[in-house]
């Protein structure tokens, strides 16, 4: 059984694509490539639980293991060492990724408080989006009582687009809510 999302890419984003960008073949069509949630942990140098927490959290979002990202270099005045842990990260392809951005668009983003829109500025000139989010309360799987912390996380979508402004068409019709 496919993703719900990945048919209707199938059945309704690519000939709408197809149309809009005047492709000649279906594989011209930009598609998803994968997702990366990042959570960076500044307060894990004095604290080294807040890392089993984020990985806790960002595991129920997921549903997948988290990496736990180590320090590359010593920076003296952060009191920070090589090797220390200070975040954590998760790469979702294939079904996991097409499910987790259903969920994202459809579950998440409207629970965002005073929420407006998407920014459409944050594409990186190869088709790639990137939103931060402030809060993890905002996924339906963390339950807010067995929080310790509010913590935010990047989130970026890559595809295989060539432009941004064919990332974001993509992107608008798998249903991001973008501003106007």
């Amino acid at each position: 059984m496919t993703a719900r999302l990945k048919g209707i890419y199938t059945k309704e984003v690519v000939p709408a694509m197809m149309k809009e960008f005047k492709y000649a073949n279906v594989c011209q069509v930009p598609r998803l490539e994968k997702i990366v949630l990042n959570m960076g942990l500044g307060e894990a140098v004095t604290d080294a639980k807040v890392v089993d927490a984020a990985v806790r959290d960002m595991t129920m979002i997921t549903g997948q293991k988290p990496v736990v990202t180590k320090a590359k270099k010593s920076i003296a005045t952060f009191k920070l060492r090589v090797g220390m842990p200070i975040g954590c990260m998760v790469t979702l392809r294939g079904a996991k990724m097409y499910e987790f951005y259903d969920r994202f668009v459809n579950l998440s983003i409207p629970r965002i408080r005073d929420f407006k829109g998407m920014p459409d500025k944050s594409f990186d000139g190869r088709g790639n989006y990137t939103a931060g989010i402030k809060e993890q309360i905002i996924f339906p799987e963390i339950e807010y009582d067995k929080i310790d912390k509010l913590r935010g996380m990047n989130i970026t979508i890559a595809t295989n687009a060539k432009t941004d402004e064919e990332a974001k068409a993509l992107l608008k019709h798998m249903g991001m809510p973008f501003k106007k």
